[in-house]
């Protein structure tokens, strides 16, 4: 069967059998896949760090008719995380971002918008540090639901509205000064999550957690 290379981004990994993992993925061209990666969870095996959630990788993998899961092959480090993963808060916004994909984009749908939006917070994060944290989430959860094609009218405070409209028109790294605090456009966030929940039909686990972050 060909192979498939695809830009990605890591979503999630969780065990399968005794020494595999079932990776869920992000590939710029083919949208959201989900494949097994053989004996990934071995001390040595040629994955290394590249699964670590939003690792940004070239993916070598095979596709077969009629099987759900890819076989993968390869994961080329481009970009990995581990710099903000060292830091609890911002390891959470990635948890955060990662979730919030794997539950609301379907199934091999190619989205090159949603994977640009990804990977621009990834960078902004890394730019920013913990200041980016809240003008990162907002963006992202307002984003996702356009993207997705579910943004419907807001009921916001006239604070928020302003927010959104610079969000709508300005990428992140655009956005005017401002002193981001968790208040700053909660309400905002507040009904974005919901938005989100009602159309997955499940909890975000990590929406309460990244609200919780203490400044």
């Amino acid at each position: 069967m060909p192979g498939h290379v695809s830009e990605s981004l890591i979503l999630r990994t969780y065990p399968f059998g005794e020494a595999d993992l079932v990776v869920s993925f992000l590939a710029r061209d083919t949208g959201k896949q989900r494949g097994v990666a053989k004996r990934a969870r071995r001390i040595k095996h040629g994955f290394g760090a590249a699964l670590e959630r939003l690792s940004h990788v070239q993916m070598h993998y095979v596709k077969r008719e009629n099987r759900e899961l890819v076989t993968l092959q390869e994961a080329e480090i481009l970009r990995s995380p581990f710099d903000l993963s060292s830091s609890y808060e911002l390891g959470l916004v990635l948890d955060y971002l990662a979730e919030v994909t794997e539950h609301l984009l379907p199934a091999e749908e190619t989205n090159e918008r949603f994977f640009r939006l990804l990977l621009a917070m990834v960078d902004h994060l890394r730019e920013t540090r913990e200041r980016g944290i809240w003008p990162v989430v907002t963006y992202f959860s307002l984003w996702s639901l356009r993207l997705a094609g579910l943004l419907g009218s807001l009921r916001v405070s006239n604070d928020s509205a302003a927010i959104v409209e610079e969000m709508l028109v300005l990428p992140v790294a655009k956005l005017p000064e401002r002193e981001w605090k968790r208040q700053t456009a909660q309400d905002l966030r507040r009904v974005l999550v919901r938005e989100i929940e009602s159309h997955i039909e499940r909890k975000l686990l990590t929406a309460p957690m990244v609200e919780g972050i203490v400044e």
